[in-house]
């Protein structure tokens, strides 16, 4: 009987079985209200994640309470294992939760546990270039505890490429399972994308998984990730309806579609869209808009753009744009 790798050299007609999915909804999404999820809206993600067949899911931070007042933040800056648990109870499922954890906002040799004692099963530590070793001894320590990990370099776009390579350099030699390109500004091109991950792959000489990580600034983010994926990037990040900081995320409802493997299930992320992402709408202002791709075009983070979105004039974009250029 064949074998599924037989069928890999037919290219876009069929998939790739390495690839995993990875959704960032609740944890990208909540930059846009202070994590104030409720538990409904984190639940039915969680549910269709696994009626999806998605892979992981990441369900907020594990910030510092010390940095992090918890009175102006929701549950999910902090994803606390009593939250988790309040949703997924054991997650006796196939999906893998993660949580986030930044690199100088996290308090992570008290706040992770030991594997044994939580639901989590991948720490995502982010970090700048220029926080690598603190990146790295937070790497030691979740997998010391027992976690997977990864590593996702932000800002990649500004790096420059000595100190890149010198910051693959280190990562490669930690136990992290993927290193990603975190395209935090949305200012990437494919050829871009192509370099990085391809610069990437080099680096870790095979030994980890490259990650894709895309903001939709210049309407770009599923197609860099489908740039990155024909580069050979198996950890894939989505969020449902591209919900998201600013312009977004690659939508995930397009990402499985494109992926073609039976495991994923479409119809499971376009119904949580349509009941759950789709009304917040009326709250939340995410997606592409003129601000957020003159920002990504000027590689600047979005925050004016945010600010300006937020503004009695959010469409004044002349403005903006000669601010912006000043």
């Amino acid at each position: 009987m064949p074998k599924k790798e037989q069928f890999e050299s037919a290219g876009w007609v069929t998939y790739r079985p390495q690839i995993k999915v990875v959704d960032c909804t609740v944890r990208d999404g909540g930059l846009m209200n202070s994590h104030r999820f409720t538990d409904d809206f984190v639940r039915r993600v969680y549910q269709t994640c696994v009626a999806a067949g998605v892979d992981y899911m990441e369900f907020g931070y594990r910030a510092s309470k010390k940095i992090f007042p918890p009175k102006d933040f929701g549950p999910w800056k902090f994803s606390g294992e009593e939250d988790i648990r309040r949703i997924a109870g054991e997650n006796k499922t196939g999906l893998k939760i993660c949580v986030m954890a930044d690199a100088e906002r996290t308090d992570y040799r008290e706040d992770i546990l030991p594997k044994k004692d939580s639901v989590v099963d991948c720490i995502r530590v982010a970090c700048y270039a220029h926080q690598i070793p603190t990146a790295i001894d937070m790497v030691l320590d979740a997998d010391e505890k027992g976690y997977e990990t990864t590593v996702n370099l932000m800002a990649v776009s500004t790096v420059p490429v000595f100190e890149l390579d010198k910051a693959l350099e280190v990562i490669a030699q930690s136990p992290a399972a993927a290193v990603y390109v975190v395209d935090s500004y949305g200012s990437l091109y494919g050829e871009q994308i192509a370099d990085l991950v391809g610069r990437f792959a080099v680096a870790m000489k095979g030994k980890k998984e490259i990650g894709i990580h895309t903001h939709n600034n210049q309407q770009l983010a599923f197609a860099n990730t489908i740039e990155a994926i024909i580069k050979g990037a198996t950890r894939l990040d989505a969020t449902m309806m591209g919900l998201g900081r600013g312009a977004g995320n690659c939508p995930m409802e397009l990402l499985l579609s494109f992926l073609k493997n039976p495991k994923y299930l479409e119809r499971a992320v376009l119904q949580c869209v349509q009941d759950t992402i789709l009304p917040l709408r009326k709250e939340l202002d995410w997606g592409y808009s003129i601000p957020y791709a003159i920002t990504g075009v000027l590689n600047e983070h979005p925050r004016d753009a945010i600010k300006l979105r937020e503004s009695d004039h959010p469409d004044d974009y002349v403005a903006f744009y000669d601010e912006m250029n000043e």
